[in-house]
């Protein structure tokens, strides 16, 4: 079959891709930014911008011979670039439109679970706008409803085993939400079988695990299953402080938690497994088995690097600016000023000397604070430390002996930075 997939750089999408190339399928993935050639001989690519193909005419091109849509684009947070109205409704139901007129033999529309009656988020909201559209369409449809999906390289799996992983868990209302995870295998191999059925009837089809569990206890699941021994540490946090949190997480420019997020989360995230035990021919996998054994320990080891870099980075900061903030005149300017001398620093410079490092060591710390840093800031930061201790070495060699170990703890701040250099993860150093 021919399959026209939105959505495609996707968590959801890039694994269907790879579950629907080996069976022959040949995919057609419509992207904002496209590459320019094609690792695979079924696979080519289209660009195609959801923020302006919201007529059916924009999607005409990209239907020429297609059996089959999925619509796999979503957004979990508005952006000033990006609205829910525009990604989750006005653009797919362009799509759905143009599909239905081109002849298209099934549309697949990847929603969420709790798009229904009840819903009252605006990513909810939005997506049960498009689901319903399409559900009036004379073609065959499904509604692919996926409870919260788990798997390596997802955001929320990310998210999760670092909650569980950490020597404190902040439970939001003491844990007990209502969810039922899907691995992300199970859920492509469902959908794949869903595509490839000759036949079906129109209508929501539910991909979620084998059972509801609580936000805690599949908090204890994943801690186990990645190996942890020590006990987990639960902090309940009240639902009126959570809110308080997520209305200020909704004027940030990005993060986890946001009033719809949590609103969801409340709401719980449920159904029955029928749909996806029927697709898939046996029952889902419990979230106990997420995690393969062989696979434990460096899940736990990246899960917990993810808590355990920020800090590293906190502390290399406040370092920074708490050396510059001292070297301004909290430790006896006079002082300074004679270790200059004893480095040949002139007199004359010495005022320039000590007042630019620590405005150099403020701005470094600032830097390192920062969301957005580029990897070299670390090589830049070792070149300084480097300098200083060699300095210190030839001019200042007694401070190697000194009983608290000042020039010696360069050797583990070093580390540290060599640690950030390596192990931070790109896309947010640039």
């Amino acid at each position: 079959m021919k399959i026209l997939l939105t959505g495609a750089s996707g968590f959801i999408g890039r694994n269907l891709v790879n579950a629907l190339l080996p069976a022959g399928h040949t995919v057609v993935c419509a992207l904002r930014s496209p590459p320019k050639t094609s690792s695979h001989a079924n696979v080519s690519y289209i660009g195609i911008d959801f923020n302006e193909a919201v007529t059916p005419g924009a999607w005409s091109m990209a239907l020429e011979g297609v059996d089959v849509v999925i619509n796999a684009v979503g957004i979990l947070r508005e952006t000033p670039e990006q609205s829910f109205d525009l990604i989750h409704r006005a653009a797919p139901t362009a799509l759905f439109s143009a599909a239905a007129e081109a002849g298209v033999k099934h549309i697949v529309q990847i929603s969420a679970l709790g798009a229904d009656e009840n819903a009252h988020s605006g990513y909810h909201l939005s997506k049960k706008a498009a689901d319903e559209f399409l559900l009036r369409l004379p073609v065959r449809t499904s509604v692919v409803q996926p409870s919260l999906v788990y798997g390596p390289g997802g955001a929320s799996a990310a998210l999760f085993e670092l909650f569980a992983s950490s020597p404190i868990t902040m439970l939001p209302g003491g844990g007990g939400q209502r969810i039922q995870p899907v691995h992300i295998d199970d859920l492509v191999q469902a959908l794949k079988a869903l595509i490839e059925s000759a036949q079906g009837e129109s209508g929501r089809i539910a991909m979620v695990g084998p059972a509801a569990i609580t936000l805690r206890d599949f908090y204890s699941i994943l801690r186990e299953a990645m190996g942890i021994t020590r006990r987990p540490r639960f902090v309940p946090i009240p639902m009126p402080l959570m809110r308080v949190i997520a209305r200020a997480g909704s004027r940030l420019p990005s993060g986890f938690l946001d009033n719809d997020t949590l609103d969801m989360l409340e709401r719980g995230n449920t159904a029955p497994p029928d749909d996806i035990r029927n697709l898939l021919g046996r029952a889902p996998r419990a979230p106990q088995q997420f995690i393969p054994a062989a696979y434990a320990r460096p899940t736990g080891i990246q899960a917990r690097m993810r808590w355990l870099l920020p800090i590293l980075r906190i502390s290399i900061g406040l370092v920074w600016v708490v050396t510059g903030i001292v070297s301004l005149g909290l430790y006896p300017v006079e002082s300074s000023y004679a270790l200059l001398a004893r480095t040949g620093t002139p007199e004359a410079l010495m005022a320039l000397f000590l007042y630019g490092a620590a405005a150099l060591d403020i701005a470094l710390g600032i830097l390192t604070l920062l969301p957005r840093r580029s990897r070299w800031l670390w090589a830049g930061q070792a070149a300084l430390v480097l300098a200083y201790t060699v300095i210190i070495s030839w001019k200042l060699p007694e401070f190697w002996l000194h009983p608290y170990g000042p020039v010696l703890k360069n050797l583990p701040f070093l580390a540290g930075l060599w640690i950030l250099y390596e192990m931070e993860e790109r896309p947010w150093n640039t």
